[in-house]
């Protein structure tokens, strides 16, 4: 499709550079969420068979750590809405934004990293552990999510406008294909090495994703 895309005549020198950040951003938000969408599969086995679920006596259904994510989103929205309006000329640009989305997604495997690497001794660990995993994805989301959705409105040629938002859907149907597969490999290798490379590979982009957002950047034109 963006081979057709980026090839087809008809497009001014703008358009097409601004297709081709569009395209950038298409693989970045697949790659994000296809580590966001683990929530319902390999963080949810990990809550139900790994993690301790009672705080101070009170036990828990392990199906509560579903809640924290859209808690989360809820809380600090206003909080990073807010942060952007103040920076103001500061703000930093999509790119930028998508960048901090992925290190904040590959972050929170990290995190998850190390408490399966508690978990492979035997006892199941905090559920603090999962509280911060969950909060760095927000995080990540925050930063991600409404700038892709934007940039897409402003980047598309005005006649493929409604085309380059249904692209921006499909961004997310390609991670959850990413993320069913990466999740199928739950029980099949050892915890610590399944995170650590789900955290390696969101780190990995987010700093290609730094890196490149000068060029990026230029591609976009006016577009912030």
């Amino acid at each position: 499709f963006f081979v057709w895309l980026l090839l087809s005549r008809g497009w001014t020198p703008g358009e097409r550079k601004r297709l081709y950040a569009i395209t950038i951003f298409f693989v970045a938000a697949g790659l994000f969420w296809s580590q966001f969408e683990q929530a319902g599969s390999t963080l949810n086995l990990f809550a139900d068979r790994a993690t301790r679920t009672s705080i101070l006596g009170w036990i828990f259904p392990s199906s509560y750590f579903q809640s924290l994510q859209p808690l989360f989103i809820i809380v600090f929205a206003p909080v990073f809405a807010w942060i952007w309006i103040a920076l103001g000329s500061r703000e930093p640009s999509s790119p930028t934004k998508f960048g901090m989305g992925l290190l904040g997604a590959g972050g929170g495997f990290g995190v998850l990293m190390i408490a399966a690497t508690f978990n492979a001794a035997g006892a199941l660990v905090s559920p603090m552990w999962l509280v911060i995993v969950y909060l760095l994805h927000a995080f990540g989301e925050l930063a991600l999510s409404p700038v892709g959705l934007s940039a897409m409105t402003k980047l598309a040629p005005m006649r493929v406008a409604g085309l380059m938002m249904g692209v921006w859907y499909l961004a997310t149907s390609l991670g959850n294909f990413i993320g069913g597969r990466l999740a199928s490999l739950y029980g099949s290798m050892p915890l610590p090495t399944l995170f650590g490379a789900i955290a390696a590979f969101g780190i990995g982009a987010g700093l290609a994703m730094l890196a490149m957002a000068r060029p990026i950047k230029r591609l976009m034109g006016e577009v912030n």
